[in-house]
């Protein structure tokens, strides 16, 4: 069993700044969990942390069935994927695969075994004797995920992999990476601060802010059913429009919060005019930004729709969630 637990799991630096907080979490056997979240959320440290190369300040984590809070890094049976690819410029594709086993004393045959295993899996037979200057950035995060594959661990962490990567090999990489995880049937906790990756990748997202988990949930949960303004604001591209009840007639305690592709229901009971400054043409689609009182807003509409300096907005009370205009807590 590959699971991982985490119980009231907690960091904080120099007994004053508390990076995470009392952190619960559940990542069962062979499932993909991606850790989502702006910079300075905590999610690299909590990876950081399962893996051993954080200290936690209190609380415990289990890999297995196994407490791991005083088990060195090399001992907890995970691989680290790290941003950089941290391979060696001097050693070939092969002898940077091979490393790790080498420095466990692993016999000559069974690396040749493994690193030949891992090259197929990953497409890399022919790059075998190159060094990684002589490779793309694609080519690198496939030899440092293969030297990952060939320790067989129970748990893949990794950390940001594709940032380096231009947009159209992180889309490439995005369905590798899923590919290696239904290959490889372990579990896969993921890192990443682009909330496309968390949604097209993970079986579940979990969704951190300040260092507290604000919801977890597959994908369509997040999306679909989100339980605070921040979850709402953050997954979704442009974000969920945030309105005052003020402004559409409604309750002034509520926070109203309406995707940008509904912003032109057929028929909506709730209209509105308003002044566009910006649109933005995204091939397929078009984006208009205005404002509703003193929210920023946007609709998304499609490519061949006409805008002009205005836009006469038709919005349906059921595409709209409710927040408590306070604690912005989903209300319903």
């Amino acid at each position: 069993m590959s699971n991982v637990i985490l119980k009231n799991v907690r960091k904080t630096y120099d007994n004053t700044k508390t990076v995470i907080n009392d952190v619960n979490l559940e990542i069962k056997d062979k499932e993909f969990v991606v850790l989502v979240g702006a910079s300075g959320c905590g999610k690299s440290t909590l990876l950081r942390m399962i893996a051993g190369l954080e200290d936690i300040s209190g609380g415990e984590i289990f890999i297995g069935d196994k407490k791991v809070n005083n088990v060195a890094p090399k001992d907890r049976d995970i691989a680290f994927v790290f941003q950089s690819y941290a391979l060696y410029p001097h050693m070939t594709v092969r002898e940077n695969i091979a490393f790790g086993l080498k420095m466990r004393k692993v016999p000559k045959a069974e690396i040749d075994k493994k690193v030949a295993e891992a090259a197929e899996i990953l497409n890399l037979g022919e790059y075998l004797d190159r060094r990684p200057k002589q490779l793309s950035g694609g080519q690198r995060q496939r030899v440092a995920l293969g030297r990952a594959i060939v320790r067989n661990p129970k748990v893949f962490l990794m950390d940001e992999p594709l940032s380096n990567l231009d947009a159209k090999l992180r889309v490439q990489m995005r369905s590798e990476i899923k590919k290696l995880h239904e290959k490889l049937q372990t579990t896969f906790i993921y890192v990443t601060h682009d909330q496309t990756e968390a949604l097209t990748m993970g079986d579940r997202i979990v969704v951190l802010n300040n260092g507290d988990i604000q919801q977890a949930g597959t994908p369509e949960q997040i999306y679909n059913d989100p339980q605070n303004t921040f979850v709402a604001g953050f997954i979704g591209s442009p974000q969920m429009n945030f309105i005052n009840g003020k402004f559409l007639g409604l309750d002034e305690n509520i926070t109203y919060g309406i995707r940008p592709e509904k912003m032109l229901k057929p028929n909506g009971d709730i209209k509105l005019t308003v002044d566009v400054d910006i649109t933005e043409m995204l091939g397929s689609e078009k984006i208009a930004y205005f404002n509703i009182g003193d929210k920023r807003c946007s609709a998304k509409l499609d490519a061949d729709f006409c805008i002009g300096k205005t836009l006469d907005l038709s919005l349906s009370k059921s595409d709209m969630y409710e927040f408590d205009a306070k604690s912005g807590i989903r209300r319903g």
